[in-house]
């Protein structure tokens, strides 16, 4: 496996006011992900786990530590976010955020034509990630006519039409069955190994984690190295 650096948080901390009262949601998070790999954030809901994603993909700010993204110091106030987001990061959120007016391969394709590809070079490369998804029927759908499930696949596609360096993905496999679930690991691991992806999963499904290179809790904020049940690794 590579050993090059893809993302680094260094003592990360964030906090938020309730009222007059000051939640700690991480203290002094630190994490190295390098190329090819694939790690897995375990917690309870509510932990924190959302909250170290969005930090991690530059949509967040930590209140201190610092977010090295290939390298490059993501602090720094001459640091186009945007760009660097777009170009290297791919998102899976809880909630798919797709476009209720455009078909599912043009929510596919968007990162893509953004990023300054041909509208149809781009909306075939979204027909292959679909297709791959299982949703060869459903190119031309809106999302209101998409189940929970056929939409999370849709923002998995998405996820992976710029190739980018970093996957941050949070509970991918929440609404899907296990067929479709194994099939989106698969993906994920084959982005990871052709492309030196790196991959952050967050995860309540130890089964899943247990699958990755490494695995962390994140637990009143800290987040450890741990060693889940002896199941086959990747």
């Amino acid at each position: 496996m590579s050993k090059e650096n893809i993302l680094t948080l260094e003592n990360v901390h964030k906090e938020y006011m309730q009222g007059k009262t000051c939640i700690e949601v991480l203290k002094n998070v630190n994490l190295a992900v390098n190329a090819g790999e694939m790690v897995a954030i375990v917690g309870n809901s509510g932990c924190g786990k959302s909250t170290l994603l969005h930090i991690a993909g530059l949509l967040d700010a930590p209140k201190e530590g610092k977010v090295k993204i290939c390298n490059i110091d993501c602090s720094d106030k001459d640091v186009k976010k945007n760009t660097l987001r777009l170009n290297n990061i791919g998102f899976v959120y809880q909630y798919h955020h797709l476009l209720k007016d455009f078909s599912a391969r043009e929510n596919v394709a968007m990162p893509k034509i953004i990023s300054g590809a041909s509208y149809a070079s781009s909306l075939k490369e979204a027909d292959v990630l679909l297709i791959k998804l299982g949703l060869e029927n459903r190119l031309y759908n809106l999302p209101g006519e998409l189940s929970g499930g056929e939409q999370q696949r849709v923002a998995i596609a998405r996820c992976l039409i710029n190739s980018p360096k970093i996957i941050l993905a949070d509970e991918p496999t929440g609404n899907l069955d296990p067929v479709t679930s194994e099939e989106v690991f698969k993906l994920f691991v084959e982005h990871a190994s052709s492309n030196g992806a790196a991959i952050i999963m967050v995860t309540h499904n130890h089964a899943l984690a247990n699958r990755m290179h490494k695995a962390y809790e994140l637990k009143f904020g800290l987040l450890q190295p741990i060693i889940l049940d002896n199941l086959t690794k990747i």
